[in-house]
């Protein structure tokens, strides 16, 4: 099974044919997609110009939609890196259960709760916006674009099953904002009435 930097050596390689190159970054998003698979394909067609069935889509296209997700990993996995190292610390210190964990690891980091309403700017702007609220105390505002309402949908718009475990929805970027970026006030407020998710585990 080919990795990331394989299949993006793949994209980059002017022999391959253009349904091989589109190929590879499609691939590429089952290592690392922080939208989630759909949203950053689409994320990634709408800010590059490719059409998003187009099986001969520019290459120079493919190639910058390539760079903007590289950037974006290289912010996570040194979010990653500087998470684990600080978590050998804790534990050397005695500290053997964190606060909260990541679980993502290429997954959808920053997941958005339908795939059409997505963040504006660089996949790579928007983790760093992330990891600083993950790195900061928890706020009462959307970590990404600022906004204020966030909700608990029972589902997302586009009728799959909402993530309601990892944190409410933002009404501006659409992202799920991880409950440790969220103060218990802006997790309360954003609960629906009757028995809340906020406090669900």
């Amino acid at each position: 099974m080919a990795g990331f930097r394989s299949l993006a050596y793949q994209v980059r390689d002017a022999r391959n044919d253009r349904a091989l190159r589109r190929h590879s970054l499609r691939r590429c998003l089952e290592r690392f997609a922080p939208y989630g698979h759909r949203a950053t394909w689409w994320h990634l067609c709408d800010r590059h110009g490719i059409g998003p069935e187009d099986r001969a889509a520019d290459p120079l296209r493919l190639v910058a939609a390539l760079e903007e997700l590289e950037e974006a990993r290289a912010v996570w996995l040194e979010y990653e890196r500087q998470f684990a190292e600080r978590r050998r610390r804790e534990k050397h210190d005695g500290q053997r259960r964190p606060e909260w964990a990541w679980g993502g690891s290429g997954d959808a980091v920053v997941r958005c709760a339908d795939p059409g309403v997505r963040p504006q700017g660089a996949l790579g702007e928007v983790l760093r916006r992330l990891v600083v609220a993950l790195e900061s105390e928890p706020g009462t505002v959307c970590p990404v674009c600022g906004a204020r309402e966030l909700h608990w949908p029972v589902r997302a718009a586009s009728g799959a099953t909402a993530w309601a475990w990892d944190g409410p929805v933002c009404a501006g970027c659409g992202i799920v904002v991880p409950r440790p970026a969220l103060a218990d006030s802006a997790l309360a407020a954003s609960a629906p009435a009757g028995p809340g998710l906020a406090g669900a585990a």
